[in-house]
């Protein structure tokens, strides 16, 4: 096929999207039943364009146009490829900077809490599903379960992996553990109980000893010795109101500056959760509502953050803010930033019950 023919079938293909959907689990007869899924800005949030497509050889291309973002993250060895995990439509993955998806077929159409890939190996994947957490060893194509919850009424709700020494894996659970394995998912221990859901687990690009761990009601949790010791973080925040709903955390890989958002507000640490000071909003505090926070990798004081219905944007470690409709009718819940390209994010939206 000539290169122009290429490039006809591609255009076509791309106005066709809009008209074909597969089956995909969502509220049909909504007047915003196609406007989920993921959007992209090439300039730091101040426009946004909608890329849902899933392409066909047959030419009659696809789209997740309808389904709910649970999680989106980002290869860390690959700025081009993109995971997505939905509410019950299975895992999706992109090699094209979101350009186009595939789905994870041998996953199945189930609800993906989260997703991890290895620093060192871009084909090693783990996906939570449930009670379940999943190892692909070849790039999406077959899964194999590694761990299983023996109640089912748990969730796996956050994978990390050591970017150090990629055999230590850590999950966390809404009974509360979480739990450690040393061989990429041979065997599994827990090293620490809170009693409370886990919602985050995140390790500090440039120490990975350090892991701070977000709850859904008792508020931060941090280990500084590879998940050996821990420390509840609460007396440290006892001075900041409403400190336990936790909502986000990221890292900043430029500085390791740690970026909280609860139903407080916004707060920030650059001595890895010592010490904690905030950052002035636009919006009274218990109005922010913020469901997902990001972070430059290559400037800590660029600040992006998302709520039910606004995309905020600060360029200056938050003195200051320029706020952006959201392109969807549903919740910003998932905000990524391209490493290669810092002026490229991802938003991931969500329906919100």
């Amino acid at each position: 096929m000539t290169k122009q023919i290429k490039t006809l079938v591609l255009i076509a293909t791309l106005f066709l999207v809009s008209g074909c959907t597969l089956n995909f689990n969502t509220g049909a007869g909504s007047t915003s039943a196609n406007d989920g899924g993921v959007y992209k800005s090439t300039n730091k949030g101040d426009s946004w364009q909608q890329k849902v497509l899933i392409p066909s050889i047959s030419g009659r291309p696809s789209s997740i146009g309808s389904i709910d973002v649970n999680t989106l993250i980002l290869d860390p060895s690959d700025s081009h490829a993109v995971y997505l995990g939905s509410a019950g439509n299975g895992l999706f993955y992109s090699y094209d900077n979101i350009s186009s998806w595939q789905l994870a077929k041998s996953l199945g159409k189930a609800s993906v809490q989260s997703i991890a890939v290895d620093y060192k190996d871009k084909c090693t994947i783990y996906s939570s599903v449930s009670n379940k957490l999943y190892r692909s060893d070849d790039c999406n194509r077959t899964w194999s379960q590694i761990y299983y919850d023996n109640d089912t009424q748990v969730a796996i709700t956050s994978i990390a992996i050591d970017h150090f020494n990629t055999s230590n894996i850590y999950i966390g659970t809404t009974r509360g553990e979480i739990i450690k394995s040393y061989d990429k998912g041979g065997s599994w221990q827990t090293v620490y109980r809170i009693n409370d859901e886990v919602k985050k687990i995140t390790i500090n690009p440039l120490d990975s000893r350090v892991i701070i761990v977000g709850s859904n009601d008792k508020g931060i949790f941090r280990s500084l010795d590879s998940g050996r010791n821990w420390q509840d973080l609460e007396d440290i925040l006892e001075d900041y109101k409403e400190i336990k709903k936790f909502r986000d955390l990221d890292i900043s890989a430029d500085n390791g500056t740690i970026y909280m958002a609860t139903y407080y507000g916004l707060l920030k640490s650059s001595d890895n959760g010592t010490t904690w000071e905030t950052i002035e909003l636009i919006t009274p505090e218990k109005k922010a509502s913020i469901n997902a926070i990001a972070v430059n990798p290559e400037n800590y004081q660029e600040i992006y953050y998302v709520t039910n219905t606004t995309f905020y944007r600060s360029l200056d470690g938050g003195q200051s803010w320029t706020t952006k409709k959201l392109p969807s009718s549903r919740a910003g819940w998932q905000l990524l930033i391209n490493s290669e390209d810092t002026s490229e994010i991802y938003l991931g939206v969500k329906k919100l019950k």
